[in-house]
This record gives structure tokens, sequence and C-alpha cells, in this order.
């Protein structure tokens, strides 16, 4: 069953990219006392990822700030390597923390996982949106189609705030 709205964040590993390489990060660290965005991709340099998500977030990156955001976090199944060199690619460095979640422990445990194997990517994160605080989701957008930005972009997420 997917994550809902007043659910607690899972408890997972995740990774990210530092100055000194792949570095781990807990779910704790991340959401604990704070407030936060976190957005998700099938997939790193997919083309509405990298066109479309991606860039919306970093366009309103302060105008999320100026509503409380602590952090923006963008996830998806892949390693911390594609994630690292995604988030350069996009210009994410300091505005988005780029997760990866490469064997899909969270996505799993949220219930958001998206089955691409048919179209060779394997099993894959739905595209979604939430808003985190001090661990508890308070709201969260799945896309229908994750192939298309319809409602979980930071124009949808900046307006509940």
């Amino acid at each position: 069953m997917a994550i809902q709205v007043g659910d607690k964040i899972p408890s997972a590993t995740l990774f990210h990219m530092t100055g000194d390489g792949p570095a781990e990060i807990t779910s704790d660290e991340i959401f604990s006392g704070k407030k936060v965005v976190l957005f998700a991709v099938p997939g790193a340099f997919t083309p509405t990822c990298s066109a479309q998500h991606v860039p919306s977030y970093l366009k309103n990156a302060a105008a999320l700030r100026d509503k409380g955001v602590d952090t923006i976090a963008c996830l998806a199944v892949n390693d911390v390597f594609v994630m690292g060199a995604w988030g350069k690619d996009q210009g994410a460095e300091g505005e988005v923390l780029m997760l990866a979640d490469g064997s899909g422990a969270f996505t799993k445990a949220a219930g958001l996982e998206l089955d691409l194997t048919a179209r060779g990517l394997g099993v894959r994160s739905q595209r979604y949106a939430m808003v985190v605080e001090d661990g508890v989701v308070k709201t969260l957008h799945v896309e229908e189609n994750p192939g298309e930005l319809a409602n979980s972009g930071a124009e949808t997420i900046l307006a509940e705030l």
C-alpha cells in the first residue's frame, strides 16, 4: 500500500554525492525536525525529468525556501554516481539534494515503485512530490502518467504552502 498523507516517512538509508565522494544519508537526517519537499522521478537523465521536473524546482527554489522549506530533495532509483552527475548537469548543486535510492528500498517501503521492466528500465520510482514536516507526509501528489508532469512540479507544491 502506498504512503498516504499523515503517514510517517519510512526509515531508509539513501546516498548522495559530496565533495569527498558518495555518502550515506538516513531518512531521519533528511526529514527530522525539518520541512522538506521531496520529489521523485522515474530516472535521471530522462526527458521529462531533465527538461521539466528538476528545472521546475530549480526555478522555484528561492520561493519554496521563502515559504519555510528547509530542504528540496530529488529522489530516483539510480546509483549515487548517476545522481551526482545528473545534479551537476542540471545545475542543482546547493539547491536540490539529489538522493540515490539505488536498490529502491525507500521507494518500495513507501509503496511508490513503478515497474518499467517492459521498457528495459527495471523497477523505478513513480513520479511524485510531497511536503514532509518532521517526518510526516503533509501533501502528496502522484502522477497518473509517469511520462508527464501534471501535478508534481514545484508550482503545484508552492501553491499549497
